[in-house]
């Protein structure tokens, strides 16, 4: 079929919104990741050679479903005629008679949900639960995963077939946990969670810096973990989303091209996220339970509340990283905590942390570290060390919206020499 009929562009499109709803829900019906993985290409097969004849379904993320789910079936049955009866006995049990489960709107919805907490069963090592999360739920590819986790491609890859193997043979089960097993579950969720909405807030590769359908996507799971279980991190960490979704429309100009925070348009900052937001950190603060969303959450609100660059409370924003320094002593946040003591005290004191952390060679291949220690160097007129650490940002950094942005700041630092 051409690339251009209108009726495979709509499979595009139902498989860029869906595919991952109808995975999902392919394996609560199947109970297996490979089988439903198989049943999903199936699916979207039949789906193109199908709706241009008899026309495209009222309902294509049920028909998708439906026709993943048979074809899985009817290929376990196949094999049931060339297999040993004691060696199908397992695939057998994947054609469970579950006739209206796909049709059930608020369980279809629910299925990610289900998902991510099997994909973050504590049989899992930690670093496994996040990459079949966000390869699974997310549709990431192993590429993706592997430049956020700073680890080889073949490498994460291993990762995520182990952790389908050990899903299979510990039989772990899916579906939401009980109330009395939630608490000790959530971290690696709330983890999962935020990552998602990072790639979807800072694509790690392409041309767009954003992708909305991630960062869509992950507040909703937030939101629905929210209603499944409103423990204070989960409440912090939706705020913590909306406040940075908030900015969305602003972080990038008409053309395309990265706007810093300060640069950018504040009348173009959504609102209602802002409000929803801060009213969720309020809640929290008031009740005098914090945990490191919420801290980052408070210092969003800060930024939200600012009605410009040059009044945002940086005295403020410096203490509350001080207090999440403490929760968290990850080498990200003392340089973000560096960035905020430069705006409070000035490049030099700034500068001095943010070269004391590369020095103990914590974030030496992490980009914004150097594109940090750049500006820095450039507000205080060193030229030459400006260029060197944009340069070494510039070799670091994939996505092609920041690479242009930084090629932008050594042109202009050429510029101001000639």
């Amino acid at each position: 079929m051409p690339a251009t009929d209108p009726v495979h562009e709509i499979v595009n499109a139902v498989y860029l919104s869906d595919s991952r709803r109808v995975l999902a829900t392919l394996i609560r019906l199947l109970g297996d990741f490979d089988v439903a993985e198989e049943a999903l290409h199936d699916a979207f097969r039949a789906a193109l050679e199908q709706w241009p004849r008899d026309g495209v379904p009222a309902n294509p993320r049920a028909w998708l479903v439906s026709a993943g789910r048979f074809k899985a079936i009817d290929g376990i049955r196949r094999r049931a005629r060339f297999d040993a009866l004691d060696e199908v006995g397992d695939a057998a049990d994947l054609a469970v008679v579950d006739a209206a489960a796909w049709a059930d709107e608020e369980s279809v919805e629910d299925d990610r949900l289900r998902l991510v907490f099997t994909c973050c069963h504590p049989a899992l090592a930690a670093d496994a639960q996040v990459a079949l999360t966000l390869r699974e739920v997310c549709g990431l590819t192993t590429e993706e995963i592997a430049r956020a986790f700073l680890t080889p491609a073949p490498t994460l890859a291993q990762r995520i077939v182990r952790a389908k193997a050990k899903i299979r043979d510990a039989r772990i089960p899916y579906q939401v946990p009980t109330h009395a097993e939630l608490p000790e579950r959530l971290d690696a969720v709330l983890r999962v969670i935020y990552l998602v909405f990072n790639e979807g807030y800072a694509a790690s590769s392409g041309a767009s810096l954003m992708r909305h359908d991630l960062s869509a996507e992950a507040i909703r799971l937030g939101r629905l973990l929210v209603e499944l279980l409103p423990e204070p991190e989960a409440r912090g960490l939706l705020a913590l989303m909306l406040l940075q979704e908030s900015r969305r429309a602003a972080r990038t100009s008409p053309s395309g091209e990265l706007v810093l925070l300060d640069d950018q348009d504040r009348s173009l900052w959504d609102r209602d996220q802002i409000a929803e937001g801060t009213r969720l950190v309020e809640q929290l603060l008031s009740s005098r339970w914090v945990g490191p969303y919420t801290i980052q959450a408070a210092i969003a609100a800060v930024h939200a509340d600012a009605p410009t660059a040059a009044a945002t409370d940086w005295a403020e924003i410096v203490g509350l990283y001080d207090l999440l320094a403490r929760a968290d002593g990850s080498p990200v946040i003392a340089l973000n905590r560096a960035v905020a003591v430069a705006m409070r005290d000035g490049p030099a004191a700034g500068l001095a942390l943010i070269d004391a952390i590369l020095e103990r060679g914590d974030l030496k291949d992490y980009p914004l570290a150097h594109a940090a220690r750049a500006d820095l160097r450039r507000r205080l007129g060193r030229t030459a060390d400006a260029r060197a650490a944009y340069e070494r940002a510039l070799a670091l950094t994939r996505p092609e919206t920041e690479r242009r942005f930084l090629e932008r700041r050594l042109a202009e630092l050429s510029a101001s020499q000639g």
